[in-house]
């Protein structure tokens, strides 16, 4: 018979199905197979599709992390923001491993994105952990005043979106040249 009464152990922490829901969400997915005859073209621009959409998330999850190490203290509004930016980091690399790829090179800068959009999520898990902590002390403050944004895995994201669209646009590629809202 279980224990009960005050001495018996939680059967769960508060956060902890939070923290298990995030460790589930990093979990590789085996990539979907790509459908036979899609050019690599296509390919291309579904990847770089996604790529856009995630340097886009990462201007407000950047602010979000700056606001949890804000001088003055985090705010409910910066735990609505990280929460928000998470979910979006979720549904990405949810997007990210659904992209039917046989080439390569563009699985090789799936898998490379999809590390650095993990990279973003954990950020924002340690941003939250950090501003809304339970035993606040000198170290933890200290950390959270280190806080300024997502830091250079985001630079690593825009240049790997970059050269994604310098290689699609050399001139031996011009059917690719003004995809995705480029300039021509």
């Amino acid at each position: 018979m279980p224990a009960t009464g005050p001495a018996a152990p939680p059967t769960t922490r508060p956060g902890l199905s939070l923290w298990h829901r995030f460790l589930r969400s990093l979990h590789r997915r085996a990539p979907a197979p790509a459908p036979a005859g899609v050019p690599r073209e296509e390919q291309a621009r579904a990847l770089l599709a996604v790529l856009e959409e995630a340097v886009a998330a990462q201007r407000p999850a950047d602010a979000a992390v700056a606001a949890c190490g804000a001088p003055e203290g985090a705010c409910g509004q910066a735990a609505q923001d990280c929460s928000r930016a998470g979910s979006r980091f979720v549904r990405l690399r949810a997007r990210l491993w659904d992209l039917p790829l046989t080439d390569p090179g563009l699985a090789d800068v799936r898998a490379r994105a999809g590390r650095l959009l993990a990279y973003d999520q954990w950020m924002l898990c340690q941003a939250l952990n950090l501003a809304f902590t339970v035993h606040p002390d000198a170290r933890t403050e200290a950390a959270r005043l280190q806080l300024n944004g997502l830091g250079r895995p985001a630079d690593d994201l825009r240049r790997l979106r970059d050269s994604l669209q310098a290689r699609d646009r050399r001139p031996d590629r011009p059917h690719l040249r003004g995809h995705a809202g480029g300039p021509a």
